[in-house]
C-alpha cells in the first residue's frame, strides 16, 4: 500500500486531496472591529478598565415603547414563520417613512424587510452583481462592504475622496475609476467612519452619471437621523427624477436610530426586478426576518419620535466635546464630522516612531498599543481602507469620552522619532 505524502496533497490514487475549507470564502478577513470590542470585553472582564471607542452602536437602551410592542407580539402568539419579505405591517410603516420623511413613493412590491441592514446590502449585491463585476468604493468605506462585494462575485474598487474636502464624494472621484465592468457604487451619507454627509448636488451628479451608464446605486442610508449643525439628510432616491430611481437601491434599518442594533431589522427599497431577485435570495437563505422584532419596528417607525432626537441631541454634545478635547492634543488632524457617531482621526504624526518602547509602524499597531498600554479600544484606519487614522466612537458618556481622551494624550507623550 502506498503510504500518503506527508504535504497532504496526494493520496494512495495520487489523487489530490480535496481542501475541507471554500475558495468562496478564503478571501475573508477577520473584522478587526469586533476582535478589538472582544478584547476590551475581555480586559474589562479582568479588572481593567478599558474606555471603548470602537463600538459601532448607540449605547443607549431601546425605547421602552418598542421592547413594549414586542412583548405585546409575543402575549398575542406573534411568533409564526411570515413572508420571506417581511410582513405586511412593516411594509406599509416603512411606505409611510418613506413618504413622511423622504417624499419618497414606494409601492408595496419595492420594498423588503431583511434580517439586519447587512443583509439588505448582501441581498442587493447579490441579486445585481455576476463574477467579475466591479463596484465602485469610495474610502474611507465601512469595514463589511469589500467582503459583501467578494461574497457575491464582484470586484471592489476603490475610489479617494480628498480629506481636505472632508472625505464627501464628488464626481470626479468616480469618473475615475468607472469602467465598462462598473455595475454598481455604495454611498454612505451620512458616512462612517468619517461622519462626512454628502451634498445633494454632488449625489444627483453622482447619479446622472451613473444612470447614463447603467450603473447602479446602493444608498446606505443607515445613519439618516443622525446629522447636526442644521445639516440635513436628503435621500438619495428623492433628489432625482422617477425614471432615475430604477437604477437606486436604498438600504435603511432601526438599528442606529432608534438603539435596535441586536433586533436585527433592516431594509430596502428599490425597483421591482430587483426587489424581487432580493425576496428569493432572502427566501432561500434567512427566510422572514425575526417577526417578534419585525412587529417592534412597526412601533419605531410609527411611534413617537422623541427618544430619537433626544438620542440625536446627546450625540452631538458629544461629537462636540471629543473634538474639542481631540484638537488639544498636538499634531492630531481631524476632520469635523456633520453626521453618524464616529470621528475620524488623523494619526499619521505618530506612525514610524517608538512609544515608550513600542514600535508603531502603522495605526494597527497604534491600536493596540492604545489598548494594551492606555486602555483605549479604538479601530485602525486599515479596517475602513485608509491607513494613516484612528476610528473613535462617541457612542458612549461624556466621563468615558474625558477619561479616554486623557488617557490618548498620556500615551502619547513620550515619542522617539525615526529622524531623531
Amino acid at each position: 500500500m502506498v503510504e500518503q505524502k506527508k504535504n497532504g496533497k496526494s493520496g494512495e490514487n495520487g489523487e489530490k486531496k480535496k481542501n475541507r475549507l471554500s475558495s468562496f470564502t478564503s478571501t475573508l478577513k477577520k473584522s478587526v472591529t469586533l476582535e478589538i470590542a472582544a478584547k476590551a470585553k475581555q480586559m474589562n472582564a479582568h479588572g481593567k478598565n478599558v474606555v471603548s471607542f470602537s463600538a459601532g452602536e448607540p449605547d443607549f437602551d431601546t425605547p421602552f415603547a418598542i421592547k413594549a410592542a414586542a412583548k405585546a407580539a409575543i402575549d398575542a402568539g406573534k411568533t409564526k414563520y411570515t413572508d420571506a419579505s417581511g410582513i405586511k405591517e412593516l411594509k406599509m410603516a416603512i411606505r409611510q417613512k418613506f413618504m413622511r420623511e423622504n417624499n419618497l413613493h414606494y409601492d408595496e412590491n419595492m420594498i423588503i424587510a431583511t434580517a439586519g441592514a447587512k443583509y439588505a446590502l448582501f441581498a442587493a449585491l447579490a441579486a445585481i452583481t455576476s463574477h467579475g463585476d466591479e463596484i465602485i468604493l469610495p474610502v474611507p468605506y465601512w469595514v463589511s462592504y469589500p467582503s459583501l462585494i467578494k461574497l457575491t462575485g464582484g470586484t471592489p474598487v476603490f475610489t479617494y475622496p480628498s480629506e481636505k474636502r472632508g472625505f464627501r464624494l464628488v464626481l470626479d472621484d468616480v469618473k475615475k475609476v468607472a469602467t465598462d465592468k462598473t455595475k454598481a457604487i455604495i454611498i454612505n451619507s451620512p458616512n462612517n467612519p468619517s461622519g462626512a454627509v454628502y451634498r445633494s448636488e454632488d449625489l444627483e451628479a453622482i447619479v446622472n452619471f451613473c444612470v447614463e451608464r447603467n450603473i447602479m446605486v446602493i444608498s446606505d442610508e443607515i445613519y439618516e437621523k443622525l446629522t447636526y449643525d442644521n445639516v440635513q439628510h436628503v435621500s438619495l432616491a428623492a433628489i432625482v427624477n422617477e425614471k432615475s430611481r430604477r437604477n437606486i437601491i436604498v438600504i435603511n434599518g432601526v438599528s442606529k436610530a432608534y438603539a435596535m442594533t441586536g433586533w436585527r431589522i433592516g431594509y430596502a427599497a428599490g425597483p421591482r426586478d430587483v426587489i424581487e431577485r432580493m425576496k428569493f435570495f432572502a427566501a432561500h437563505t434567512t427566510s422572514n426576518p425575526n417577526t417578534i422584532a419585525m412587529w417592534a419596528a412597526v412601533e419605531a417607525l410609527n411611534g413617537n419620535q422623541n427618544d430619537v432626537e433626544m438620542m440625536s441631541r446627546k450625540f452631538n454634545r458629544r461629537r462636540q466635546f471629543m473634538y474639542d478635547e481631540i484638537m488639544k492634543i498636538p499634531e492630531l488632524k481631524c476632520v469635523y464630522p456633520v453626521g453618524a457617531f464616529y470621528m475620524f482621526i488623523n494619526f499619521s504624526h505618530y506612525i514610524n516612531c517608538t512609544i515608550n518602547g513600542h514600535r508603531i509602524e502603522n495605526t494597527l499597531d497604534l491600536a493596540n498599543y492604545m489598548l494594551d498600554e492606555a486602555n483605549v479600544a479604538v479601530v485602525p484606519g486599515e479596517s475602513f481602507g485608509l491607513s494613516g487614522f484612528l476610528r473613535l466612537s462617541y457612542a458612549t458618556n461624556m466621563d468615558n469620552i474625558a477619561e479616554g481622551i486623557d488617557n490618548i494624550r498620556a500615551a502619547l507623550a513620550d515619542v522617539e522619532f525615526d529622524n531623531e
